[in-house]
């Protein structure tokens, strides 16, 4: 089977990439607009821009790929508020440009949502929930997920919640990351508790992908962590495992957050579909934060992985 991977440079490109190279009969095609973060031995690389609908089209023409794993996008909330035309050409235009070419070529599309596509009234949710966003971005995603789900392809929808891990490139960070690095400068930090998710290790994603990737799966799984808990609660277990003055840590609730994009107040996910029918098994967040302990000494090393 070959699969190719958009996004390769993201953190769950990379992580996608590293755990794909490991499986049998599987050949990795990894693509992204830049020059590869990461390249395993005997692995294809390939630079493509999403946004161009003829560079996608001659990609996937050349490679020749069974599946598609997208996880290209824009994905900083507020940044998709007020850049709304980028974030409309990468997270909706573009995937009309990879629909057609999976369209042509009968190619598996795997796609990555969020669960921003929902208000966040009623989490944590399955998969049958009505999605409802409440920012741009969530509207992008699932004008998205929309497109795919009439395009007539053979497809799978992959929702996630607050990613967390750590590569080789860690451009941009995570709430994890965050709250590691602002304790370890003794600043105090300000983390909203009326907020509720299923932070989700970026191996665990990753793994789910993978699972979907090599069944053809298809429909939309929620693909999470199993753990219901408030960015005021992840903060605080990742002061307690690092062993850093949770002290500096201050609740706070959402009001007192100025930012473009509102956020849906509680979502996370119930990931009982995933398990059946994937075999799905995350890890824990403690777990998580172990995995991820033991990587950030090593990440130049090995990526990561």
């Amino acid at each position: 089977m070959r699969i190719l991977v958009t996004g390769a440079n993201g953190l769950l490109g990379q992580k996608i990439i590293l755990q794909l190279h490991d499986t049998p009969d599987v050949e990795v095609i990894a693509t992204a607009r830049r020059p590869a973060a990461i390249k395993p031995a005997n692995s294809e690389y390939h630079t493509m821009d999403i946004t161009d609908r003829q560079h996608v089209e001659n990609v996937l023409r050349m490679t020749m790929p069974d599946v598609v794993i997208h996880t290209a996008a824009m994905t900083q909330v507020d940044d998709c508020e007020l850049q709304r035309e980028d974030c409309w050409k990468t997270n909706v235009e573009a995937v009309s440009h990879i629909v057609d070419a999976c369209k042509a070529l009968n190619v598996h599309l795997i796609h990555l949502s969020t669960d921003f596509v929902f208000d966040g009234e009623n989490g944590p949710l399955d998969e049958e929930a009505k999605p409802n966003p409440v920012n741009y971005y969530g509207e992008s995603k699932l004008a998205a997920e929309n497109l795919i789900q009439q395009s007539g392809i053979s497809w799978t929808i992959i929702r996630t919640v607050l990613v967390y891990g750590v590569n080789s490139d860690m451009s941009r960070s995570n709430i994890v990351l965050w709250v590691k690095n602002n304790l370890e400068q003794n600043k105090t930090i300000h983390v909203v508790n009326d907020q509720w998710r299923t932070p989700t290790l970026a191996e665990d994603l990753a793994r789910g992908c993978c699972l979907a990737a090599l069944k053809k799966a298809r429909g939309i799984y929620n693909i999470s962590g199993k753990d219901f808990l408030s960015p005021y609660d992840i903060a605080i277990k990742t002061a307690e495992f690092f062993k850093l003055d949770k002290s500096l840590i201050k609740p706070t609730d959402s009001a007192r957050f100025t930012q473009p994009a509102k956020r849906p107040p509680r979502t996370g996910f119930i990931i009982e579909k995933a398990r059946k029918e994937l075999g799905y098994e995350p890890h824990s967040f403690e777990e998580g934060l172990s995995i991820l302990a033991r990587q950030i000494g090593h990440v130049t090393l090995d990526a990561g992985g």
